[in-house]
């Protein structure tokens, strides 16, 4: 495997890459210039390295489009000047709509305003695999550099070409082309008016570096802003087509039960309801919600289940479980870990848990479905709108460009139906973030070097698994287990696992050796950038702080993952008498090379910040025979505007470095921070996720 495929392949944790269908059923390029107007296109046939970024990994058994191959149309410049780019990657919330328009704008040198990104629909865009590992910036910001590069050369050439000179000497800028020679000037609007022309992206297209930017690199307001906070964008939710019917699908007893018998006659008598049975599938759809949800109580099934275990045999099962897998996803070794223990001036084992916790969005997931001439239209909260195009094309046997995939920006039967999950739904039937048991055993010398490093994580997944720090001998490897909930995509993934339990770690050892943690962190860092945002990040906390008070503690956390960096130190109040844990002050330092927009940049930092909070101090899914026992905010507490305590976000723009993604990496020290604050405050550690679900005296 080349040192590139290695770098994109996705994390083998998404395990919704390979689930199985919830239900099973049993019944037996685009024109362009129609659809948008005359004026000047650009194509991309996809390099080998956007493929292999954008391809869906396996074992995911859905069709893709082959994209070595694939022409798909990328911007349009309008006969009117405006600008329309394409996009497949979906708006989650994360404001990458507006810094994609602020790269198409800054390189086709038209102003921001003037630029329309269209996102996430299947009928418009090309082909994408995901919104997922922080994968936007980092592959679709060059891409959009390289083909309004060419846009801007080919329109270049048009000026040339009607002015009879050489294009060298042109420039563009300000959506016009320009002769400095004679002073002539022609807007884009004038150059793409009555022509249709159309050109494939140069092999090599020279785009401008970081330190040449215009427009990206600056914060610039987010694109329709103004709609999100009045209400007047809609949400799938909001969607309400002529003719609407609301649906309703009946579910499973448990996790793992199946329907052996079904009585349906009572529902069917109902006044205006619809009822659908396909396979192990049975839904309703009435003219309200309520009237289907009282279809769907009239429904009388018998579900067979089967045994389940509970969250309080957890990491015992993974632990025992791992031991007959005989697939080996990740393992590394280099020198001996052995010879490193037995050299140890002190050797350190502990182990590390992770609790299961649900994405809990603030709306349950909806989605509307609408039939036109025989063709399918979904509007949907999806990260994956092509892989849900290829679904329910296989789903209702229809060809692929039957069924269109429609994502609005995202927080959260012959008519049109609506289905909204109920907070039950939402809670026990999406993916959990995987839980998982970390085993950890290392040496340090005298002076506080690492001399051995051996980690084991078992379920939760490698993303972020290996050490930033220099072990001459290290052993690290990745156990699947058979799942047992429902798992998959979470920001953070399993790297909010490993560095919780590898920042945890270096804090224990850092005790050890008797040395200040942020120290033995820098004696044990060879990485640059690595410890860069540790530096960052103590300076604007001032630390090492001196405590004030009893219950007052420092930590400090740092990692790597996907491109970027990250360091936090967070200042905790313990008060010992009630065992409640504060919060009082996070600072977090972030460089993910370039900066588009500080200002999104800033935003994704601080509300990754506030949702990491959730799930090291309180957060964790209870279940107990394949039902989930607490599927509501009245018991799965999430933060809450009490607990968001004092942010800092320091970011560090290096320009000559590629931009990365910020989506993940931000959520992952936040954790570990918090913990090793704790210990500091109390002396207390704290080797399990959540931290203190009920309070430190519980813990």
């Amino acid at each position: 495997m080349s040192n590139l495929e290695e770098k994109f392949v996705p994390e083998p944790e998404r395990y919704e890459f390979g689930a199985a269908p919830v239900h099973q059923f049993e019944l037996a390029r685009r024109d362009f210039f129609k659809l948008l107007g005359a004026g000047i296109a650009v194509f991309a046939i996809a390099k080998d390295a956007l493929a292999l970024q954008e391809t869906p990994p396996g074992p995911r058994n859905f069709r893709s489009e082959e994209l070595p191959k694939e022409i798909s149309a990328w911007v349009h410049v309008g006969e009117d000047g405006s600008v329309t780019a394409f996009a497949g990657k979906a708006e989650i919330g994360q404001n990458i709509r507006t810094s994609l328009t602020q790269t198409v704008a800054d390189e086709l040198r038209v102003p921001f305003e003037s630029v329309r990104m269209l996102m996430a629909d299947t009928a418009f865009t090309p082909f994408d695999a995901g919104t997922f590992g922080s994968r936007t910036t980092p592959t679709m910001t060059p891409q959009f550099r390289r083909v309004t590069g060419a846009a801007r050369d080919l329109l270049l050439g048009v000026a040339a070409k009607q002015w009879n000179v050489a294009p060298e000497g042109l420039i563009a800028a300000d959506a016009k082309v320009t002769d400095p020679a004679s002073g002539r000037s022609l807007r884009y609007a004038e150059l793409a008016r009555g022509k249709t022309l159309a050109q494939t992206l140069p092999a090599e297209d020279p785009i401008t570096p970081a330190s040449q930017w215009t427009i990206a690199g600056k914060p610039v307001p987010k694109v329709n802003g103004r709609a999100f906070v009045t209400g007047r964008h809609q949400y799938t939710p909001d969607l309400r087509p002529e003719g609407l019917l609301y649906g309703k699908v009946l579910r499973p007893a448990s996790f793992g039960a199946t329907l052996t018998s079904v009585d349906d006659a009572e529902a069917k008598a109902m006044s205006g309801v619809l009822v659908v049975r396909d396979g192990d599938f049975v839904g309703a759809a009435a003219p309200t919600e309520h009237e289907a949800q009282k279809a769907l109580d009239a429904i009388h099934a018998h579900w067979k289940e089967v045994p389940q275990i509970s969250n309080k045999e957890l990491f015992s099962y993974l632990k025992q479980n791992a031991a007959g897998q005989s697939e080996e996803r990740f393992r590394k070794q280099k020198g001996s870990v052995e010879e490193g223990l037995a050299g140890a001036a002190h050797r350190l084992d502990a182990a590390y848990t992770v609790a299961f916790i649900a994405h809990a969005p603030l709306e349950p997931r909806a989605a509307v479905a609408q039939w036109t001439d025989g063709k399918l239209t979904v509007w949907t909260g999806t990260q994956r709108p092509f892989a849900a195009r290829d679904e329910l094309a296989g789903v209702f046997h229809l060809p692929l460009s039957s069924v269109r995939v429609i994502v609005p920006d995202t927080g959260s039967a012959g008519r049109p139906v609506k289905l909204v999950w109920t907070r039950e739904e939402e809670f026990t039937w999406a993916y959990f973030r995987p839980a998982g048991v970390i085993e950890v055993k290392s040496g340090i010398a005298a002076d506080g070097t690492l001399t051995a490093w051996e980690f084991h994580n078992y379920n939760s997944g490698m993303s972020g698994i290996e050490t930033p720090y220099a072990v001459a001998n290290q052993r690290t490897q990745f156990h699947p287990v058979p799942q047992i909930l429902r798992s998959g995509s979470y920001r953070g993934l399993a790297a909010t696992a490993n560095h919780f339990a590898r920042e945890t770690h270096m804090d224990a050892l850092s005790r050890a050796a008797r040395m200040d943690p942020l120290e033995f962190r820098l004696k044990n860092a060879s990485d640059r950038r690595l410890r860069a945002v540790l530096e960052a990040a103590a300076k604007s906390f001032g630390w090492p702080r001196k405590k004030l008070q009893a219950g007052q503690g420092f930590g400090i956390a740092a990692g790597y993952e996907k491109g970027s960096y990250v360091a936090t130190c967070a200042e905790v109040a313990v008060d010992r008498a009630s065992g409640a844990v504060r919060v009082v002050r996070v600072v977090e330092a972030f460089e993910c090379g370039a900066i588009v927009n500080p200002d999104g940049l800033r935003n994704q930092v601080v509300g990754a910040v506030i949702q990491g909070l959730g799930g090291a101090l309180f957060e964790a899914i209870e279940f107990e025979n394949g039902r989930i026992k607490n599927p509501h905010f009245a018991n799965y507490r999430v933060p809450r505007f009490r607990d968001v305590p004092e942010i800092e976000a320091v970011l560090l723009d290096r320009k000559d470095i590629p931009s990365a993604g910020a989506g993940e990496t931000p959520i992952v020290a936040i954790a570990p921070a918090v913990g090793n604050a704790i210990f500091d405050a109390t002396g207390v550690r704290l080797n399990g996720l959540p931290l203190v679900p009920n309070g430190l005296r519980s813990a």
